[in-house]
């Protein structure tokens, strides 16, 4: 009898805990998935902190604006649409939510500047006679500058292919690497890319990692450094042309590269995006994805609204008209100032 007694006990005890675990569970209703969405940024997200002292972001405040507008009888198109704006207050473009039938996105941090950019222009540099060392284009200039186009850091890159790359170019006396609208990709690639332009360790940076749920819950700073490769390496001087849209992985690569004594970035302001990305899902199925691990640059500061250039250059009108790219321009002219140098 004492185990029947025991046993049913522990099947209450049980049936309890799971009515806990089940009233903590956000169910699916507008009001529910509301509710998740708002609480995995909250505990989640990793600039919440950063972003209310740059431009005054209180997430208790948005909870209160948006709260309102979620009503029991709205359909799901609604409620992506008022979830999608409550997004968008962190002004991340690392920040998504995924439905069947859409994804929400912010794109603002490119679209309200210049894109100091244009792809018909800067493709006639290369003309069609270009060499493709797998997801790089280069080509030789005619006064001696190496040009080197990388369209996306999604687009791998081996050893084998840099060592071609930098073997072929390796006459010319400087070299301008073009991530201007690389919009990212993988880290392992723009890494493998930077390693062959520094004959020593080098800091770039620092990465931090959620501990707890509190806005400002972070492991101590780790180091990220930039290991040279022992493979061939660039000794020469080298320009990084960027603008808004180098973006995510583009920015860690433009953050690493600066650091370096003979690269000098130019252009416009990167886009930023210093978050490392996860994901989550809402009781209804959707994804949404978030910046979970800052990074800094090598001073300790962020880099998730981007990264000034060493040189500001904007693309001329006059210019693009006449088929010439300013920043190539001034790029290949820096190079040959700084020639023996």
């Amino acid at each position: 009898m004492r185990n029947i007694i025991m046993a049913c006990l522990a099947t209450v005890a049980l049936l309890a805990c799971a009515a806990c675990i089940r009233e903590e569970m956000p169910d699916d209703t507008p009001m529910g998935n509301f509710e998740a969405l708002w609480q995995i940024i909250d505990e989640e997200y990793c600039f919440l902190d950063y972003k209310g002292q740059e431009y005054g972001l209180d997430w208790d405040e948005v909870y209160r604006r948006y709260r309102v507008r979620i009503s029991a009888d709205m359909t799901a198109r609604e409620l992506f649409e008022v979830l999608a704006e409550m997004l968008a207050e962190l002004r991340d473009g690392h920040v998504n939510l995924y439905a069947a039938g859409d994804v929400a996105r912010y794109w603002k941090w490119y679209e309200d500047y210049p894109a100091n950019f244009d792809t018909e222009v800067a493709e006639a540099y290369l003309g069609t006679d270009y060499c493709i060392a797998s997801g790089l284009k280069y080509k030789i200039l005619e006064d001696n500058i190496a040009y080197v186009r990388y369209e996306s850091f999604a687009n791998a890159i081996g050893e084998g292919n840099l060592d071609q790359m930098l073997a072929d170019v390796a006459v010319c006396d400087g070299l301008i690497i073009d991530v201007r609208h690389n919009g990212g990709g993988t880290l392992t690639n723009a890494t493998r890319l930077a390693a062959r332009f520094t004959n020593e360790r080098v800091l770039t940076g620092y990465i931090l990692h959620k501990t707890g749920k509190g806005h400002s819950d972070f492991s101590d700073p780790e180091p990220v450094w930039l290991e040279p490769s022992p493979r061939l390496r660039w000794q020469k001087n080298c320009v990084v042309l960027c603008n808004r849209r180098s973006y995510s992985a583009t920015n860690e690569f433009v953050n690493a590269m600066r650091t370096l004594p003979r690269v000098t970035t130019m252009g416009d302001r990167t886009g930023g995006g210093a978050g490392l990305p996860m994901s989550s899902e809402l009781p209804n199925g959707w994804s949404v994805r978030y910046s979970s691990s800052p990074h800094l640059d090598a001073e300790g500061k962020h880099i998730e609204f981007g990264i000034e250039p060493d040189v500001r250059v904007a693309l001329l009108d006059d210019d693009v008209t006449r088929g010439r790219d300013t920043l190539i321009e001034q790029a290949r002219a820096y190079l040959k100032a700084q020639q023996g140098n």
